[in-house]
């Protein structure tokens, strides 16, 4: 997936001017470096988990590993929906409510901090590109931040 958005969906997808002056504020910048980073993060996790327990692919009883399948499509449900709700409700917003619904459906053991980060995190990084970077954030039809 990361190799996808490298090689296709950023370059193809996303147009970026060539005359920015600074590359963090350049519209590929971002989408580069998280593609980047989670990459990383998913070849990570395949060596640590086939370094853990290799015997699991060949396991035939039902184990963890198929709640981690259930898993990873709730998160492509939710990934979804957010797709759908985005351009109504706005960037901070959505991003508010999935971060809250992705850590509630996960059970997190920190429900308190959870819910300080998916109000805090988002609302930082709008005034930080809204109002510091002069990088416009989308709005909703509802809703608009200052």
């Amino acid at each position: 997936m990361s190799l996808g958005l490298i090689l296709i969906g950023i370059p193809y997808g996303v147009s970026s001017p060539s005359n920015v002056s600074n590359i963090v504020l350049a519209p590929t910048f971002w989408p580069y470096a998280l593609a980047g980073f989670t990459g990383l993060t998913g070849v990570g996790l395949l060596l640590v988990g086939r370094r853990t327990d290799p015997s699991i692919i060949f396991n035939d009883e039902p184990t963890s590993n198929e709640r981690g399948w259930l898993r990873l499509a709730a998160l492509a449900f939710i990934m979804m929906v957010t797709m759908l709700v985005l351009p109504s409700l706005g960037m901070v917003w959505t991003t508010m409510l999935v971060f809250a619904v992705t850590a509630f459906l996960f059970r997190t053991r920190h429900p308190r901090t959870a819910v300080i980060c998916a109000i805090v995190i988002p609302l930082a990084l709008y005034v930080f590109f809204a109002h510091v970077a002069g990088v416009g954030i989308p709005q909703g039809d509802y809703l608009v931040l200052p």
